[in-house]
């Protein structure tokens, strides 16, 4: 019985540690050079401006339109990932600063997806893709110091409703 018990505690440890080299060698395997990450993000940028131009192409037709879009909106948000690192964007999209603006981003995303592929409306369509807009603009001014801050005292005074 003991000797069973050793030989379970073995084979733990052992599957640890062909968990730990695996790890390791994964991350040998997805390390890019400099290069490498600047051809990433520019082909992902361009992706995404080559897809946000098309469904410009087609904003006759807004179910095509928002796939176009989102997906163009998502390689260029994303292409930034080849630049800092999947992890790192993750953990910048989900800071305490920006984590509202990158879930109401993400909402909108998915809410254009699913009136554009599943209800098959067009005006909840374009809807959703303006507001996916400014959710990417207002989810943008967060990486900029003090920017959402300025953009929200500017939009106030200009559409200040008070009558003195």
């Amino acid at each position: 019985m003991w000797k069973q018990a050793q030989s379970l505690f073995a084979e733990e440890e052992y599957e640890e540690d062909s968990q730990e080299n695996l790890l390791e060698e994964a991350e040998g395997l997805c390390s890019l050079s400099p290069k490498q990450r600047l051809y990433g993000f520019a082909a992902c940028v361009l992706a995404g401006l080559v897809c946000m131009f098309l469904s410009t192409i087609v904003f006759a037709i807004p179910i095509k339109f928002a796939v176009l879009f989102t997906f163009g909106n998502l390689l260029a948000v994303g292409s930034t990932g080849f630049l800092m690192g999947a992890t790192r964007q993750l953990q910048m999209m989900f800071d305490s600063v920006r984590i509202y603006a990158t879930a109401i981003y993400i909402g909108f995303v998915v809410l254009a997806l699913i009136c554009a592929l599943w209800i098959h409306s067009k005006l909840l369509t374009i809807l959703a893709i303006l507001c996916e807009i400014c959710a990417l603009i207002w989810y943008s001014l967060s990486y900029i110091p003090f920017a959402r801050t300025v953009v929200s005292k500017v939009t106030i005074r200009l559409f200040d409703t008070e009558i003195c």
